[in-house]
């Protein structure tokens, strides 16, 4: 009898493997996963170079990875299952409930976070020789800020921990962003299923900027606040595996009147974009509708009598930028991940008045193109 059941076993182990064998042949690839919003590994090109070298077999464990059949499913089951023996996490992100998703954060080692302050502080030292003042701004993420709403002993590194050392070593003016958003961490100041600042987080944010810079900020009564999805699932949610949390909304605040010209360097020539580009509300990078998602340089004229600003940044300043156009005249937004140029230099060709150096702390601790704030 046990034995009839162990080839039972075996004949039932046997059959699902090789149904997933055939699928996983049979089911044409996928380039694009609108689930997680990026590209999927295709099939590598084989040669014995690529194979003796190690690269083939890399690049095929990331093709069977990726291609594998009903891949987002597998992932949900497990999340459920996580969740089912009391486990509040996975792949880095923590369940929260009230539908909160919160990413894990490991901080960078001190010397690595040093030497990032360290390239800031060059770039003020040559700024400050053409009398150019640079701003210097870390965004704490929901890791911190809403901390209460992560699982009992969850082991996330302190943000404000790293945020005060920076500002310690720093020689730039600091822009104290933390505490404004501190101070309205009850609202809704962070997508719940993305890693970005909502654009009610993002005005907390430029209330920050505006009071070190002596700018006067709009109260925010004064904008004419638009939701314009309802039903965005962001980064966070991606990753997580918990496809069972509600979507957020997306909110503007600034209305594009078409007083702004936003002018796009992402090839060979620039080309004009707008403000907000809702076309990237009918996909799954909704966030993207904020200036139209990546962009090495962007150069954005207000019509407004006021000073001009070079923000050297990431994603967060998409859905700031808005806000900043009462303020300044000209704003361009520089990503360091693209742009392979001196700022300095680009600061000091276009006769800049500020420079802000403005990254939510996880960036920071790990864009690996921070050196370039050097040259």
């Amino acid at each position: 009898m046990k034995k009839t059941f162990n080839i039972v076993i075996i004949a039932v182990f046997l059959c699902f493997i090789g149904a997933f064998f055939i699928l996983n042949i049979a089911m044409p690839d996928v380039e694009f996963s609108q689930q997680e919003n990026r590209y999927l590994q295709q099939m590598p090109d084989f040669s014995l170079d690529r194979l003796f070298s190690g690269s083939f077999t890399s690049d095929f464990e990331k093709y069977t990875t990726d291609q594998f059949a009903f891949r987002d499913k597998w992932t949900a089951l497990k999340a459920g299952c996580e969740l089912a023996t009391g486990k509040k996490e996975n792949n880095g992100v923590y369940y929260c409930g009230d539908d909160v998703l919160i990413n894990d954060f490991d901080a960078p080692a001190d010397d690595n976070w040093t030497t990032r302050v360290s390239n800031v502080n060059n770039l003020n030292e040559t700024l400050t020789g053409y009398g150019i003042p640079l701003y210097f701004g870390l965004i704490p993420g929901a890791v911190e800020i809403e901390s209460a709403h992560l699982p009992a002993n969850a082991p996330a590194d302190s943000q404000q921990t790293l945020v005060d050392q920076a500002y310690g070593m720093s020689e730039a003016t600091n822009i104290d962003i933390a505490s404004a958003l501190g101070a309205h961490k009850d609202e809704y100041i962070y997508y719940r299923t993305d890693h970005h600042w909502t654009s009610l987080g993002a005005y907390y944010g430029y209330e920050a900027i505006c009071a070190a810079m002596g700018l006067p900020a709009p109260d925010l009564s004064s904008y004419d606040r638009q939701v314009v999805s309802q039903d965005f699932y962001g980064t966070v949610y991606s990753s997580s595996g918990f496809s069972w949390v509600e979507p957020d909304e997306i909110e503007t605040f600034v209305p594009d009147d078409g007083t702004v010209t936003v002018m796009d360097y992402n090839g060979a020539e620039p080309t004009a974009g707008p403000l907000y580009d809702t076309s990237f509300l009918d996909v799954k990078d909704k966030y993207s509708m904020f200036l139209g998602g990546v962009s090495p340089l962007r150069s954005v004229e207000t019509g407004r009598d006021g000073p001009s600003l070079l923000i050297i940044r990431d994603s967060f300043s998409d859905s700031l930028l808005p806000f900043l156009t009462a303020n300044f005249s000209r704003i361009d937004l520089m990503d360091m991940r693209y742009y392979k140029q001196s700022p300095a230099q680009y600061a000091v060709d276009n006769d800049f008045d500020a420079v802000l150096v403005l990254y939510s702390v996880d960036n920071f601790a790990t864009d690996q193109n921070l050196f370039m704030l050097s040259m």
